[in-house]
């Protein structure tokens, strides 16, 4: 589903992020791939089971990347597009 270009569907900071691990960890790269996919294909159940942060670009739904904790997917609902991957830890307040 990765488009041949950042900003359809990835932005380029994701982009880049993908070809890293794809190069470096191919596995990890077909794990975080496929929870990519789920949200493309079903954003509304992937929306409700995301948690959400506030960036100074606006809100990212956060979706974990099964049994691979703690790499989160960050993504924009409208339109969807994947922004970003990496292992993100939340702290409390």
């Amino acid at each position: 589903m990765r488009s041949t270009e950042p900003g359809d569907y990835y932005s380029a900071v994701a982009d880049q992020q993908l070809n890293e691990m794809e190069a470096s960890d191919p596995a990890l790269y077909d794990d975080v791939l496929a929870t990519c996919e789920r949200i493309f294909d079903h954003p509304g159940l992937a929306r409700s089971t995301s948690s959400a942060i506030t960036t100074p670009g606006g809100i990212r739904m956060v979706l974990d990347v099964p049994g691979r904790y703690p790499y989160k997917v960050f993504w924009s609902p409208e339109p969807v597009r994947i922004e970003a991957v990496f292992p993100y830890e939340r702290r409390s307040r």
